[in-house]
């Protein structure tokens, strides 16, 4: 009961991960197209996904007209999906 409890809550956070994944990455597009963030959908995505981006602007300064910070805040999702299934996959071998 314990083992499906917690493989419910993986498959939770994973799919999560996986959808804001996405979402950044539609978020990271709408800047090639002129006047896409200010769209209803881009002031959606904007409240969704700059909070997180923010945290990474905050230590990763842009170089000329580009910023890196959205690749870092990209690739720390992986991270940290990783680390989910690290976590994991120690759990599930201890509870079996």
């Amino acid at each position: 009961m314990l083992i499906q409890f917690l493989y419910i809550i993986f498959e939770l956070l994973i799919r999560g991960i996986d959808i804001y994944r996405i979402l950044l990455m539609i978020y990271f597009l709408l800047s090639w197209i002129p006047g896409a963030y200010d769209s209803s959908f881009g002031h959606f995505l904007g409240r969704i996904c700059e909070p997180y981006v923010a945290i990474f602007r905050r230590f990763i300064p842009p170089l000329g007209m580009i910023s890196f910070a959205g690749l870092v805040a990209f690739l720390s999702l992986s991270l940290v999906e990783r680390g989910l299934y690290a976590i994991f996959g120690f759990l599930f071998q201890v509870l079996i």
